[in-house]
């Protein structure tokens, strides 16, 4: 089995505890209007590997992992190959690989076949970064294109199971900058109990604009520039960031 795969990173900081394997998959259902990554959406621009080959190269810097690191799925979307995405953590998991996955949960559903190999990749998964984009269902469809019913169906699910996960939150103003949803974020995510051990405010950023104009795409939010650090703060105060465990600046 062979997986699309956009790029990869192999000394990542960010996405997950400790220093990460970052491997980055093609293709996602979403078109944030923030999105640096628009070259996986439908691209024909992608790496075909083997779960096998992802392996060996991750191994070569398992020596700077430390006892937290390990490597990271993310993307676009992982969880839309989660065929060869099962595969790879069984066999990470096997090597003693430590496993997280960065995920909008936008491929979810608690029903049928995939929700079977969901619940199965879920005995071979460390940890998950659930992006809950906007809170607000209008607002989040006008953010991603779709609703974030299934975001938050697969919350309740690892609810249910006890699923450690980190929450981000990309913070755009006039997008999902609203200090009503955030409170109604902190309130949500409280609902979820001792499963969520870090909530992450992650500033916008124009970094990946370029891409946009690459691919010949309009770029949806020009004219809005990051929030302010004032903003930020203020969210992080509103998300009570600073008080779930394994908290940095």
């Amino acid at each position: 089995m062979k997986g699309k795969i956009h790029s990869i990173e192999s000394f990542g900081a960010a996405d997950g505890p400790g220093i990460r394997f970052v491997i980055f998959f093609h293709g996602c259902p979403f078109r944030c209007q923030f999105c640096h990554n628009p070259d996986t959406w439908g691209s024909k621009k992608f790496d075909e590997k083997s779960a096998d080959e992802l392996l060996n190269q991750a191994l070569r810097y398992k020596t700077y992992w430390g006892k937290d690191g390990g490597i990271t799925v993310s993307g676009g979307e992982p969880l839309m190959q989660i065929d060869f995405l099962l595969e790879l953590f069984k066999k990470a998991k096997a090597k003693g690989i430590g496993t997280c996955i960065d995920t909008s949960g936008a491929s979810f559903t608690n029903q049928g076949e995939y929700f079977e190999k969901f619940k199965e990749l879920m005995d071979y998964t460390d940890l998950l970064l659930v992006d809950i984009k906007e809170i607000n269902d209008a607002r989040h469809q006008v953010i991603t294109g779709q609703s974030n019913k299934n975001v938050l169906d697969m919350l309740a699910y690892l609810k249910n199971i006890h699923k450690d996960v980190w929450i981000r939150h990309v913070l755009v103003p006039e997008r999902s900058d609203y200090d009503e949803d955030l409170k109604e974020l902190d309130a949500y995510i409280n609902s979820l109990g001792d499963i969520v051990k870090r909530v992450q405010v992650l500033p916008y950023h124009t970094m990946g604009r370029y891409k946009w104009q690459e691919l010949n795409l309009e770029y949806p939010l020009e004219g809005i520039d990051p929030p302010t650090k004032e903003r930020v703060d203020h969210a992080n105060e509103v998300l009570h960031t600073s008080s779930y465990r394994g908290y940095t600046e």
